[in-house]
């Protein structure tokens, strides 16, 4: 695997794995009065590090921002939360995925193609 492309694949994994805890932490706390929740901003400074190499993307922090307000004060976006899990859960098992293949072809390699 190319250091550029393992460097994004773990800084990535680092971004959803946050995400997923701040959406689980939404979900939990939807309910409680006062309670605004959060989101997990990383993608955007990804990609623009991307382009100067392993150290800039090493250097990009996933970033928490308060999330939009729902229509009415009182009003849980569980829902939303919801839906961010499950995609965030299914990139995280895609890039998963993608570096347990890559571990794969390392260690054929290694081994002569055997």
């Amino acid at each position: 695997m190319e250091p550029i492309s393992a460097a994004l694949l773990a800084k990535s994994l680092d971004g959803l794995a946050m995400r997923m805890d701040v959406t689980a932490a939404n979900i939990a706390n939807a309910g409680s009065p006062g309670f605004r929740a959060s989101r997990v901003t990383f993608e955007d400074s990804l990609r623009s590090a991307a382009a100067h190499g392993p150290a800039a993307i090493a250097a990009v922090t996933p970033r928490i921002e308060a999330a939009a307000v729902a229509r009415f004060a009182d009003e849980p976006r569980t829902d939303l939360d919801l839906d961010t899990a499950a995609a965030t859960a299914g990139r995280y098992s895609a890039m998963v995925e993608i570096m347990a293949r890559e571990l794969d072809i390392a260690r054929t390699a290694i081994a002569g193609g055997r």
